[in-house]
């Protein structure tokens, strides 16, 4: 059995001693870390108790691995790669649907029953049972997608790798993300939220509800069974008043109803384009 808390001790004297990578016991303890997160053993981040913690050794594994490894070419039919990074392996075992284009980089885990699309999910990523990435859509280093979500064609989840111990975009189980939008700098989607089509968030947006007298203003976080579209606010400038990018909350999923029933709701009931 792989002893996981000396395997992280290794890993945490690299990253703050590089010169420790020469030593092959230091690399090796990078290596059983990706491997670790390639089979899923290992994540970036989990919930516990309610709470998102973030890994921060694995961050620190997955950006030590860039410096031990080299680069390598590799043929498929008339295409070409030269990259770091090998792709997953052994995907029938693992149950997952790969269409052809899609790309998953060792490192990452597809859970049983997810669907990735010429889609692309990096190293450290981790996406949940009978979730889809769809067309284009990107799941960044160390971004973590729960099950059952849908992330619609182009849609961008950003990666994070540092600091080691930032938190990575997160989407929360039976969200769905519309199509083209982009989440970046460690957002949090909570569970069965509802994104419209080109709703973009970093850190700094204002996710406002609107559905009240009176506006309540979210950064970082989407509260669970939002129903989310994209909208203006005015900011005064020495030039002028400009409108400046947000998201808007315009309503919630029921909790009460089936969640699929639920998601056909919120785009009729909300108008909201995906």
């Amino acid at each position: 059995m792989t002893d996981w808390n000396e395997i992280e001790r290794r890993v945490t004297a690299a990253f703050g001693d590089k010169h420790k990578l020469a030593d092959s016991v230091h690399r090796a303890a990078v290596v059983q870390a990706l491997h670790g997160l390639d089979r899923g053993e290992l994540r970036v981040a989990q919930k516990v108790d309610g709470e998102w913690k973030v890994n921060a050794w694995l961050m620190q594994a997955v950006n030590l691995y860039f410096a031990i490894t080299g680069m390598e070419t590799q043929d498929f039919g008339p295409f070409q790669t030269r990259d770091k990074i090998p792709l997953k392996k052994n995907l029938e075992d693992a149950g997952v649907r790969l269409v052809p284009g899609g790309v998953a980089r060792f490192g990452s885990f597809l859970e049983p029953g997810a669907v990735l699309m010429p889609g692309f999910v990096n190293i450290g990523a981790r996406v949940g049972a009978n979730s889809m990435v769809d067309t284009w859509a990107t799941v960044g280093s160390c971004a973590q997608v729960g099950q059952n979500v849908h992330l619609a064609g182009g849609v961008g989840i950003g990666g994070v790798l540092e600091p080691p111990g930032a938190r990575p975009n997160i989407i929360e189980d039976n969200a769905f993300i519309g199509s083209r939008c982009i989440l970046v700098e460690g957002v949090l989607v909570e569970e069965e939220a509802v994104l419209g089509a080109n709703v973009v968030i970093t850190a700094s947006t204002p996710i406002i509800d609107v559905t009240g007298p009176q506006e309540v203003v979210h950064k970082g976080r989407v509260p669970a069974r939002s129903v989310v579209i994209p909208g203006t606010r005015p900011k005064q400038y020495p030039a002028g008043t400009y409108q400046i990018p947000c998201a808007l909350i315009v309503g919630k999923r029921s909790p009460s109803t089936d969640r699929k029933v639920s998601l056909n709701q919120a785009l009729r009931d909300f108008e909201v384009q995906v």
